[in-house]
């Protein structure tokens, strides 16, 4: 639970609602809060989802198994919970 006022799914409308459905169909109904905190701002959520993926996906010097490596040991060292 995050200190940032947040929408909640259940409350969301308009652009906001039609991204939460977007990560909830492809997360098993779950959005990690580090996207929750941007619900009182789509546009931001919007542009926080296309970084991930521009950084995840997109063209790259290093192999997507090689992202996948980073963020594994970036998420460990944070203690990151998800």
């Amino acid at each position: 639970m995050s200190w940032i006022k947040e929408i909640s799914s259940e409350k969301a409308t308009g652009k906001l609602k039609e991204l939460f459905d977007s990560i909830e169909g492809r997360t098993s109904g779950n959005i990690a809060n580090i996207l929750k905190v941007h619900s009182l701002n789509p546009e931001v959520l919007e542009a926080h989802l296309n970084l991930y993926k521009t950084i995840m996906f997109g063209e790259s010097n290093i192999t997507r198994t090689q992202r996948e490596m980073i963020a594994t040991v970036v998420s460990n060292i944070n203690a990151c919970e998800y």
